[in-house]
């Protein structure tokens, strides 16, 4: 029996109770695999979701707009109460004006907030673990804790610039109920977003919108009693998430998660009003979804866009994206260039997959459960090549997982900074309407770097090292020093400004607020629709889980691993490159040792490439297990 399935077992025998999705029902059987086709978000567990939600705002004076997702992001409702504020201003309470950072109201809708608050808390959990907007608030920011001084950055810093509307893997309306679905604003990292769950397993996500801001959590060391969670708390009773699956029970790097800080409700959700009794509107959302209340898919299903593999990865607990028609979207095949092949694709998904199956899971409940993780291949020009994940993973790392790999593809590419001199400068909305150079991010990393810097495909850069350079501190949370060529100094950093990162999407992020709904994000122009820059064509990712694929010493594409620990991710992408490696024989593996980021010291200040995990795997003892690879 694998590690998988013992991990079931034994979650089973040490349940205290059945799958079950109350608030207060202790443990629950589920470890990832109760999903079913029953179970999903009908139209009156919509309804009566957002008639929590308004009889709190009510009883607050409060007026709100409501959102409704489903796991896949399909949108299933938003509701604008009667008096809710129309649009919001942006501030993440850095006293930063640039980037998403110091926009004023009349921009960004309320409706969009509130559907990417929705998203967020479904994207971000699964059987084994709830988080919330609150909880991603914490994971994003220049220290962990935030405001803990002299401590590394948040363990997903940058991935609140995923799932955007441009990204070519998440799927919009003309795609039918299929995801995983885009985001308006990215993910999350404001109060106000949590998940939904029935029996025991995760079913969607609801966020509220009412105070016209959209900000994040300072402050971690107090309760803020936030009025837009308190009501999605209202809204998600009856759908909460099980006590022993939320942040709070999680720990990363010794410290526990947030998940919310709402004490008590001003209402009874049980008193709450019928639907049809609520003053406000059904509202359409462009793009999203009309002014109806939908039916949610159930998740594995074909309908929901992610199904069982039926192909030879399925014998190792592989689930693929599919179309409408019930095609796997990504099976392994031949690169457009760079020479890899479908049975080498084949191989490093397959021993990635064997990795992951093995690995003790980080960010799940219960202990000793196994990764569950998304795993991606690019070729030499950025094409998806081959995608599988696990049965749980978390929605969010489809999309972060491409994302990694033409990440540590881009920056080891020889047409690196080429690519980025051509790039057209971001051009800010905020007031003064400053632009940001993506040529200057080349010249600073040539300054900063020397060798390692030049961007011309000398350097393997994996998305640690990525992550190295790309910090308002240089070595990261270390107070004081100067920051990472690809960040913005911290006097002018923010989540909401972090760099590179977000200054190569921005172009066409704000232009899809606006209704241009093109894929392509990366490089894109604020006043045409020329494609930018193909080989990152979702973003890029600027934590831990993607390295390059070389054949010898010839960059040939890249793989990208999301879903739990950083280091897991890490761990996955490098353990399963190289088992791919010693299977193939034919020269297809990891960069030459001397070309990796680890080789090189800018500043006088070491890289790291991968970090893998102490004691990793379930049932052994082995450590140090990427040693000498």
């Amino acid at each position: 029996m694998g590690a998988r399935a013992w991990a079931v077992v034994f979650a089973l025998a040490a349940a205290m109770g059945g799958c079950s999705g109350g608030g207060s029902v202790g443990a629950t059987a589920c470890v990832g695999d109760c999903a079913t086709p029953q179970n999903f978000l009908t139209a009156d567990d919509v309804r009566r979701v957002i008639a929590q939600a308004a009889g709190e705002a009510q009883a607050r004076g409060n007026p709100a707009t409501i959102a409704v997702v489903d796991r896949v992001g399909n949108v299933l409702a938003v509701f604008a109460m009667t008096g809710a504020p129309a649009t919001v201003a942006t501030n993440a309470g850095y006293g930063v004006t640039g980037g998403l950072d110091g926009i004023g109201t009349g921009v960004v809708p309320a409706s969009l907030v509130a559907i990417t608050k929705a998203l967020t808390g479904a994207y971000l959990s699964s059987e084994g673990n709830a988080f919330s907007t609150r909880t991603a608030s914490q994971i994003v920011q220049e220290h962990f804790n935030p405001t803990e001084s002299q401590q590394p950055s948040g363990p997903l810093f940058g991935v609140q610039f995923s799932q955007l509307s441009c990204s070519d893997v998440n799927r919009n309306l003309a795609h039918g109920s299929v995801g995983p679905k885009r985001s308006p604003l990215g993910l999350a990292a404001d109060p106000g977003g949590i998940p939904l769950y029935k029996n025991g397993t995760l079913v969607g996500g609801i966020g509220v919108e009412a105070n016209a801001l959209y900000t994040l959590d300072r402050d971690v060391t107090n309760i803020d009693a936030d009025i837009e969670e308190s009501i999605a708390m209202a809204g998600g009773t009856g759908f909460d998430a099980p006590d022993d699956r939320r942040g709070e029970r999680i720990t990363a790097d010794g410290r526990t998660f947030r998940y919310l800080d709402a004490p008590s409700l001003v209402s009874n959700p049980a008193n709450a009003p019928s639907f049809t009794a609520l003053s406000g509107s059904l509202v359409a959302v462009p793009g999203f979804v009309g002014a109806s209340v939908g039916t949610g898919t159930a998740f594995g299903t074909a309908a929901s866009g992610i199904r069982a593999d039926s192909g030879v990865l399925g014998a190792l607990g592989a689930y693929v994206l599919v179309d409408a028609a019930n095609a796997n979207r990504y099976p392994p095949q031949d690169a457009t260039e760079g020479g890899l092949v479908a049975n080498d694709v084949r191989a490093i998904l397959g021993e990635a997959l064997k990795v992951a199956n093995r690995a003790r899971a980080q960010i799940r409940r219960p202990l000793g459960s196994p990764a569950e993780v998304t795993i991606s291949v690019v070729d030499y020009r950025g094409i998806i090549v081959g995608l599988v994940g696990t049965r749980d993973a978390p929605v969010f790392g489809i999309d972060v997982a491409v994302q990694k790999a033409r990440g540590a593809l881009l920056l080891s590419h020889p047409q690196a900074a080429a690519l980025f001199a051509a790039a057209p400068p971001a051009q800010y909305v905020t007031p003064g309407n400053a632009s940001s150079s993506i040529a200057a991010y080349a010249t600073a990393m040539g300054t900063f770097a020397g060798e390692a810097g030049a961007l011309n495909g000398a350097v393997a850069f994996s998305t640690r090292a990525i992550g190295n350079l790309h910090r308002p501190m240089y070595p990261d949370g270390i107070d004081g020093t100067p920051n990472g060529p690809l960040s913005k100094p911290i006097g002018a950093w923010s989540p909401f400004s972090v760099g590179l990162q977000l200054d190569l999407v921005y172009n066409q992020f704000v232009k899809a607020l606006g209704g241009d709904l093109e894929t392509g994000c990366s490089g894109r122009s604020a006043s045409s629709s020329a494609p930018g820059i193909a080989l990152a064509a979702n973003g890029i990712q600027i934590f831990p889980g993607g390295v390059p694929i070389y054949r010898g010493a010839q960059l040939i594409g890249a793989i990208g691993i999301s879903g739990d620990g950083v280091d897991q991710d890490d761990m996955i992408a490098f353990l399963g490159l190289a088992n791919a490696a010693t299977l193939l024989g034919n020269g297809v593996g990891h960069a030459p040792p001397a070309r990796r980021a680890d080789a090189f010291s800018p500043q006088g200040l070491r890289l790291r490439y991968v970090q893998c995990p102490q004691s990793p795997f379930n049932g052994s003892s082995e450590q140090n297990v990427c040693a000498g690879l």
